[in-house]
């Protein structure tokens, strides 16, 4: 099964599409903004005074960063967890209401909804690059 044309063929396209600059560009942005998440905590001072949030932060950044970067080895199969991915961007966002009730300090919801939009918007990229991937080999086989 590893040698039929049609997977050989559906190969090379995943491939020439994880080269393209903005695929790479995507999948490093991805891997920072969701590094940067789960070490926010520390770098802007909230870890002592919202630990839920901060541990939060930690795990849904790691998952995040472990989900997007097999975008350039798995650019075809990427589709699920990029559609995880953008959920894990949206919960960032809503995440300092979430978890802490009503105390509210200006950095932690700043990081979390400049973080967690990011996080959105390059999910959804991988989203699009991936339908057009398969957009582009539905109308190859026509």
């Amino acid at each position: 099964m590893e040698h039929h044309p049609d997977i050989i063929e559906m190969r090379e396209r995943a491939e020439r599409a994880a080269a393209t600059p903005l695929a790479q560009a995507v999948e490093a942005m991805a891997v920072g903004a969701g590094l940067f998440l789960a070490i926010s905590p520390w770098v802007v001072g909230f870890n002592a005074s919202f630990s839920r949030l901060a541990v939060c932060n930690l795990i849904l950044g790691l998952a995040y960063t472990g989900m997007m970067a097999g975008f350039g080895s798995a650019y075809e199969r990427i589709h699920a967890r990029a559609w995880a991915a953008t959920l894990i961007g949206l919960f960032t966002i809503v995440a300092p209401w979430v978890l802490n009730g009503g105390a509210h300090v200006r950095r932690t919801i700043l990081t979390n909804t400049i973080t967690g939009g990011a996080m959105t918007c390059l999910a959804l990229a991988a989203i699009a690059g991936t339908v057009t991937v398969t957009v582009a080999r539905r109308a190859a086989r026509r």
